[in-house]
């Protein structure tokens, strides 16, 4: 008999309804929405499907517990009495490794991972009858958040953060993780007939993220996940049947025009070699060229970039004139769109236009906006119309 959970994923603040949408789109019930995170309800097929096929979540974590505690001691025994015994064997290696606090009385992580592996252990002793746990087995890492004295524990089954797709091995200086790239390429409306450009590609996550949704693959194929090993919560078969319907789903003979711009050679050749590891290095034309020198044909297409910050005072100064070239040049391209992350706010002046949409975006802990630039919708193509 399969067991329902409540899942929790976690997401960049500010980019909690794309999540939701790829939740619902997964055939998942959303029982819960707050800042950075969505709640959903599924079964042990659905931690692994949603580990494989979520393209904006960080990480996927069973919600084991939930309770209130304004002292040390409410923790403690609000944490022993969940049922721990349900989730983890008597080899199991388990522990607290984040707690993060907002607006409770509770505030120390150090102090709130000590008690709660006390609770824990405590519990666990009763349960199995010993007094000392060996910890030879699986991993089973617990994340908690305190939020106005409230407890969610949460069982960490992905391990690494999900923006480890194993395709990124070699990045720039300061690389968009994949997960933000594909939540933001997710908010435009570019698909896989339209022609994508990233003139600033780095390490190539932008055009890499956009060619791997046009060809199905879903992000999670080529990589592990710590509760692989949870057997007695999570059969194998389910793994086995949700990689399979993502192999079922991967078509590589999508005709796309998806392009990737940088002026630095070296990682030009780092992003190729990305794009090989994802399994989408023939979809994508990668080129060194500088900004200034950016151009295309075709009409309607989009920019979807994120230019340098300026993170070193040396490289603030060279900003304006940067920006400058990115507007003019995007000015030359007839009907196009132009979606842009970036913590620089002086980017709209330089680029001698006002966004059309402006979002506020966490990356990390840094401030970004998400500056939409509209262009026109294309034609409909008539009925039959080939070309």
């Amino acid at each position: 008999m399969k067991r329902t959970y409540e899942l929790l994923a976690p997401c960049h603040f500010g980019l909690e309804a794309v999540l939701k949408r790829e939740i619902l789109d997964l055939g998942y019930e959303i029982s819960q929405v707050e800042d950075g995170r969505v709640t959903f309800i599924g079964d042990d097929e659905a931690i692994c499907r949603a580990n494989i096929f979520l393209r904006t979540a960080e990480r996927v974590l069973i919600k084991v517990g939930s309770f209130q505690a304004e002292s040390f001691e409410e923790l403690f025994q609000g944490t022993k009495a969940i049922c721990w015994e349900e989730y983890l064997p008597q080899d199991g290696k388990f522990w607290v490794t984040k707690a993060s606090s907002i607006k409770s009385k509770l505030f120390s992580p150090s102090d709130i991972q000590s008690i709660m592996k006390k609770a824990m252990v405590e519990r666990m002793k009763e349960h199995y009858g010993v007094t000392w746990f060996p910890e030879t087995g699986s991993s089973y890492p617990l994340r908690v958040f305190l939020y106005k004295d409230v407890v969610t524990v949460g069982m960490d089954t992905s391990g690494d953060s999900l923006h480890k797709r194993g395709y990124r091995t070699l990045s720039s200086r300061a690389p968009i993780t994949e997960t933000l790239a594909a939540a933001l390429i997710m908010l435009t409306p570019w698909n896989q007939e339209r022609i994508l450009v990233d003139p600033f590609c780095g390490s190539g996550t932008f055009p890499i993220e956009a060619a791997m949704m046009a060809a199905g693959i879903a992000p999670g194929m080529n990589r592990s996940f710590l509760s692989e090993g949870w057997i007695h919560i999570i059969p194998r078969k389910c793994w086995y049947k949700a990689m399979d319907e993502a192999n079922d789903l991967v078509r590589t003979d999508v005709q796309v025009d998806i392009q990737g711009y940088d002026a630095d050679g070296e990682i030009i050749k780092a992003a190729r070699s990305n794009a090989e590891r994802a399994g989408v290095d023939s979809l994508i034309h990668f080129q060194k060229r500088l900004v200034s020198e950016l151009s295309h044909p075709k009409k309607y297409g989009f920019l979807i970039t994120n230019p340098p910050y300026g993170e070193r005072l040396e490289d603030k100064k060279n900003l304006p004139a940067l920006y400058r070239d990115l507007g003019k040049r995007f000015a030359a391209l007839d009907s196009w769109s132009a979606y842009i992350i970036t913590a620089y706010e002086g980017a709209e002046a330089a680029m001698g236009r006002k966004a059309d949409k402006n979002r506020k975006i966490y990356n990390g802990m840094m401030k970004t906006y998400f500056y939409q630039f509209l262009g026109p919708k294309p034609p409909r193509r008539r009925t039959g119309d080939r070309s």
